[in-house]
């Protein structure tokens, strides 16, 4: 027997599917933060389908992935592989394998390059089988394909509507989760932000699933990038954060999540419920946007495209058309950002963070988050974003090695940076989040002493600043912006700041 042919290496190739079968199957999906995935659920059903967001992923689901399929992998595909698994796990008992491959399927990203990620989906099929549930399909999209057209058998389409529509629920729910987190420690009524953040998830998917059709290319993208229609939800979704009441003299550090894609997005048991943890803590967390990541993802093209010119014909027009498309995306994340009054942080620069990370992370290393991860700790320490950065990296991730190893050269130029690497397995919490907390204590050290100094300059105190606060009733309010100055990072700092600037102005008046 040739056993190198009975052991050949064979790419997954999921089965044809036809309309008849999509529209009596369910889309299955997941990896990303809710407030994304119940709007990308509404992305699905405005082109017809029926979706479902996976529930979110818990230590149980680290076990399965780790019993069903490669148990050194890193642990987002152990999470990944053991949520799908357990939920189809559940509905085969309910209802039996057979059905389970004909009522559901299940899309998620592809990709390549030096990350597990490109092999998600052979862990995928790998624990299916281990399962019984070979006949379950899997599609993947291409993130460099936003009209890769129709899957075998016709039914399953993946163009321009309902990528853009994708990506257009991240910049959304991007914007809505930065003020969100930009709220929430500062409220008075204790819940009041998550109650009406579920309100604003709920707005945002219906609008979705109401979005307008305007046609299947080039119509659909120009009508995205120019429309008032996504702009107008998220002034309503401003409006109603205005009954939030917040108390920004409260001192508290902030804290930037940087690291793999899965574990900075996810909220949940995957990442130890940092952002959560954090706040309990006493932090303000400034969440990682996806948004950010999808920009870097054009960065690396335009860094290929940059390569040919005057090697490739027609390179030059290829790499002016993408950085037009670039500069494109960003203004539609700033007018998203600007519904929201400005008040979610803003998208840093790509080649800014490439230039930032260059003495330390060559930018033509790819795998990851590669050199944008070295940019984004430097952009935030220099720029006073937050008092410190907590990278979530998977055990043994590759990648994320590389970016901690670039970091040690990094804080030795920058001994004032807090960088706290957490190293996550999945089943190592009070590992992770003692070392996490060691850090955090400087950081609100930090802060502290930011806030005195400020109050210095300033000549305010907490008690007379609180009576100038009151007198302008909208500074009570969560849509009330207080700008960062560069001066400080703290929201409290700021606060003085700006009351002090106003006094100023006044008296010179």
């Amino acid at each position: 027997m040739n056993i190198s042919a009975k052991h050949h290496f064979r790419a997954y190739t999921p089965a044809p599917i036809t309309r008849e079968q999509i529209d009596r199957a369910e889309i299955l999906f997941g990896g990303l933060h809710w407030r994304a995935e119940r709007v990308v659920e509404a992305v699905f059903e405005n082109m017809g389908y029926r979706a479902r967001a996976l529930p979110a992923a818990t230590r149980d689901d680290l076990m399965t992935g780790r019993e069903l399929a490669d148990i050194g992998q890193c642990c987002p595909t152990s999470f990944t592989t053991g949520n799908l698994a357990n939920f189809l796990r559940a509905e085969a008992e309910r209802i039996g394998p057979a059905a389970v491959a004909d009522r559901y399927v299940y899309v998620t990203a592809g990709s390549c390059g030096a990350c597990r990620f490109g092999q998600y989906h052979q862990s995928y099929e790998l624990a299916l089988r281990n399962m019984g549930l070979e006949a379950f399909r899997l599609f993947l999209i291409d993130q460099k394909k936003p009209d890769q057209g129709a899957a075998e058998g016709g039914g399953l389409d993946i163009n321009m509507p309902l990528t853009i529509g994708a990506v257009w629920a991240i910049l959304c729910t991007d914007v809505l989760q930065g003020l969100e987190y930009r709220t929430r420690p500062y409220e008075v009524q204790a819940g009041q932000t998550d109650a009406v953040v579920g309100d604003c998830v709920e707005l945002l998917h219906e609008a979705f699933r109401k979005r307008p059709y305007r046609g299947k290319k080039w119509g659909t993208l120009a009508w995205h990038m120019s429309t008032g229609y996504f702009i107008n939800v998220l002034r309503e979704v401003f409006r109603r954060f205005d009954v939030i009441e917040v108390d920004r003299l409260r001192v508290k550090p902030i804290v930037k999540i940087t690291g793999e894609f899965y574990l900075q997005t996810v909220e949940g048991d995957p990442n130890y419920n940092i952002h959560r943890w954090l706040e309990s803590e006493g932090a303000e967390v400034y969440p990682a946007a996806i948004a950010v990541w999808l920009d870097y993802l054009i960065r690396c093209e335009v860094q290929k495209l940059e390569d040919k010119v005057g090697v490739e014909k027609g390179a030059r027009a290829k790499l002016a058309a993408l950085r037009g498309a670039q500069r494109l995306f960003r203004w539609s994340f700033d007018r998203m950002r600007a519904a929201l009054g400005d008040i979610p942080f803003e998208m840093p620069d790509q080649y800014e963070l490439r230039r930032l990370a260059a003495p330390y992370f060559h930018h033509r290393l790819s795998g990851g988050e590669g050199d944008m991860l070295v940019g984004k700790a430097l952009w935030t320490h220099k720029k006073k974003k937050a008092h410190m950065i907590c990278e979530l990296s998977p055990y043994a991730c590759m990648p994320n090695t590389m970016s901690i190893g670039a970091m040690a050269g990094v804080t030795g130029k920058y001994p004032d940076l807090l960088y706290a690497p957490i190293e996550i397995k999945g089943d190592a919490e009070v590992h992770a989040l003692s070392r996490c907390q060691m850090i955090l204590t400087e950081a609100k050290k930090r802060a502290i002493r930011e806030f005195v100094e400020v109050m210095e300059r300033t000549g305010l105190t907490p008690e007379e600043a609180k009576p100038l606060i009151d007198a302008h009733p909208r500074m009570n309010r969560a849509t009330y912006r207080i700008p960062q100055t560069g001066i400080a990072a703290g929201m409290a700092a700021n606060t003085l700041l700006q009351l002090a600037g106003a006094r100023g102005t006044r008296k010179a008046a």
